[in-house]
């Protein structure tokens, strides 16, 4: 089987081009089916999310797939060949299933760690699942695939640390409280940042949501994206004076929040006030620190939290890079099974060891001499060579198609070489067949012989 992938990505296309070749939930089964009916092509996958569009495929050739694939992608979006190839990445053969592992495990994504690419794959493998584009090879890759997203987060702390200036302010905010579990915050404005910064505090246990802005209606506006409450402008203060956390980002160009004026506010409390600037100018005097039970960060802070996580995160990186490699190898020894030839050795093993085991009970029960020994010993090696030649010859011809492996699974099941054993005992049976494998792997390259059994 040959395995190629052919995408695009933020490290390689601007969104300006991505967004041109995006597959969205609602054409994927029909882009699907497309792809699947190219002679070329024995299976497909396609990824599509904000950062990439890949498709995978199983191919009857690396550059028959390739050619295959980048037509397919042009056509169906209308695209202009020679302008799209210019940000496309082509891979293939093992380079395909690294590059997958990565991408699951996020290491290939624009913030490393990343949660959800994990959960974006397995929905497109879904849908080729359901479209029926996938087979033996795509559902063992990226089941498999899976897994290893799945080790590199249980066995390495890559997704623990905050990356983003909206995560680090939860995290700061975790330092800050004991829980964040029934906090109230303010939004101070009506910034993308802080509404993402209160979004990800709300899914962290925060219960109410207040918002101000010099705007009473975009206050509103926003505050009902939280099911919060609206406060006007001129209550600041008293709001200042319920919440636990306050989010800043506004477009003012001198501070909002004073030490004068906060002092009263806070004088009475006892409980912290966490502060979070994310303004630039800043909204937030830096004098409020000396408050009692205040604590303010401003970008620099939440940056600096931001770079140090990223440094754990790729050391983090380097471990995956080591869950990668393993389970790379093992993709390959299942692959390497499906090979025609081995498969033909191992149907040839098995029968060499019937044959023998058949013919030692025959032996027991007759009186034979050398001579007709040799004659039995004889018939039986052509009777099993004839049975197997027709058989073996065209599976390793099928073998040759797009879909050759198929024939070489189907073959494996009909023979039971991934369950073989006999009444001596679990594992007995096998171990003889891969010896005699190992004998006639021997054989072949001594005689150059393609069957390597009994003169056939």
């Amino acid at each position: 089987m040959h395995l190629v992938l052919i995408g695009l990505s933020h490290k390689t296309a601007p969104v300006a081009i991505r967004e041109k070749l995006t597959f969205p939930a609602t054409v994927q089964q029909d882009a699907l089916t497309q792809l699947k009916r190219l002679e070329q092509i024995a299976e497909a996958v396609i990824v599509s999310t904000c950062n990439r569009t890949e498709v995978y495929a199983v191919a009857s050739g690396e550059d028959a797939g390739v050619e295959a694939v980048i037509d397919f992608l042009c056509d169906y979006h209308d695209l202009d060949r020679h302008e799209l190839v210019r940000y496309l990445y082509i891979i293939t053969g093992e380079a395909v299933v690294r590059h997958l592992f990565r991408v699951v495990a996020s290491l290939d994504s624009m913030v490393i760690g990343e949660a959800q690419i994990l959960g974006q794959v397995k929905e497109a493998y879904d849908h080729a699942l359901n479209a029926g584009t996938t087979a033996r090879a795509y559902n063992k890759l990226f089941r498999q695939s899976f897994e290893v997203g799945k080790r590199v987060r249980t066995e390495t702390a890559i997704g623990e640390s905050a990356v983003s200036i909206s995560y680090a302010a939860v995290e700061l905010a975790k330092k800050v409280f004991d829980t964040l579990d029934g906090r109230t915050i303010l939004i101070l404005g009506a910034g993308k940042m802080s509404e993402l910064t209160a979004k990800h505090l709300v899914c962290n246990g925060v219960t109410r949501v207040l918002v101000a802005n010099r705007t009473l209606s975009r206050a509103e506006e926003m505050a009902d994206r939280f099911a919060g409450e609206a406060v006007a402008y001129e209550r600041l203060y008293e709001a200042i004076a319920e919440a636990d956390i306050v989010i800043s980002s506004t477009a003012a160009t001198e501070y909002v929040v004073t030490k004068t004026d906060l002092a009263p506010a806070v004088r009475h409390r006892n409980r912290p006030l966490f502060l979070i600037d994310i303004a630039v100018p800043r909204d937030i005097d830096p004098a409020v620190n000396g408050l009692g039970s205040v604590f303010l960060y401003d970008i620099d802070d939440l940056s600096g939290v931001v770079e140090s996580n990223l440094e754990e995160r790729m050391t983090e990186a380097r471990r995956a890079e080591g869950i990668i490699e393993e389970e790379i190898a093992a993709f390959f020894a299942w692959a390497e099974s499906m090979e025609v030839v081995p498969t033909v050795t191992a149907i040839r093993a098995k029968a060499e060891v019937i044959r023998q085991m058949e013919l030692e009970k025959a032996m027991k029960r007759l009186d034979l001499s050398d001579k007709e020994r040799k004659v039995v010993e004889a018939l039986t090696c052509a009777i099993v060579n004839k049975m197997l030649h027709g058989p073996t010859a065209r599976l390793k011809k099928a073998a040759t198609g797009a879909d050759g492996y198929l024939y070489v699974d189907v073959a494996r099941a009909l023979y039971g070489l991934e369950d073989s054993e006999d009444r001596r005992g679990p594992g007995m049976f096998r171990n003889l067949i891969n010896q005699r494998a190992r004998e006639i792997v021997e054989k072949q390259k001594e005689t150059g012989d393609s069957f390597g059994d009994c003169g056939a």
